[in-house]
């Protein structure tokens, strides 16, 4: 039995996951899917203060409370930046990293650094914090629209300005896996993944877990 600790991205929260954690839950794994501070059951601790250190805390905290072992740790979109800093202070409770459709950062880098035109959104919203995007990630079907809907929330600037820290011999050392969602299209170019990783597409929008949870799950047992 593996533990997968499935990390949502920016806007989302822990629900996000639940068309995957049944059918993960259904092989045998335990499956943990929280809410970061400031989204879902944490809504009310939305601040200007929270930031991606807030939500690395976070993580490490879920790992340290839940005692959690042999751990793949898996981040959508923003949490890119989050499962590396969390598996270089914790590499003895990690076993696999999984990126889905993931920002790839470098140590010191923010998402400013990864995502540049992300200033655009800190511009237009001209607050400590920014609404959801319009298009819902990927998801066209209206009844999925609706069901994601009451998941999105606003997202803090100081999460896409701070920089992330991890060792990167320490994270290089755990095995990883890309999983790409390239909508109808063939892969486009993306920031290089490390010598080794696995790298996986999926025909489907940015919210993989919402238009192909079977799709994504059968990929995340295979990572495991």
């Amino acid at each position: 039995m593996k533990t997968f600790l499935l990390i949502h991205g920016a806007w989302h929260d822990g629900r996000v996951w639940d068309r995957v954690v049944p059918l993960l839950t259904e092989a045998g794994h335990r499956v943990l899917a929280p809410s970061l501070t400031g989204h879902g059951d944490r809504a009310h601790l939305l601040g200007p203060d929270v930031g991606l250190d807030t939500h690395i805390a976070d993580v490490l905290a879920v790992l340290t409370e839940e005692d959690l072992t042999d751990v793949i740790l898996v981040g959508h979109s923003y949490a890119g930046m989050i499962v590396p800093a969390v598996a270089g202070r914790a590499p003895d409770r990690v076993s696999g990293l999984v990126y889905v459709d993931a920002m790839v950062p470098a140590d010191g880098e923010s998402v400013l650094d990864v995502m540049p035109f992300t200033q655009h959104l800190i511009d237009a919203a001209g607050s400590w914090r920014i609404p959801p995007m319009d298009g819902f990630f990927g998801v066209t079907d209206p009844a999925d629209v609706e069901w994601l809907r009451p998941m999105l929330s606003d997202e803090p600037v100081r999460c896409f300005q701070q920089p992330v820290r991890f060792d990167e011999a320490v994270v290089a050392a755990i095995p990883q896996t890309h999983v790409h969602c390239v909508g109808d299209a063939p892969g486009v170019a993306r920031r290089p993944v490390p010598p080794g990783a696995r790298v996986w597409e999926l025909r489907t929008g940015h919210d993989c877990m919402v238009t192909a949870p079977e799709e994504l799950a059968e990929l995340l047992l295979k990572a495991s």
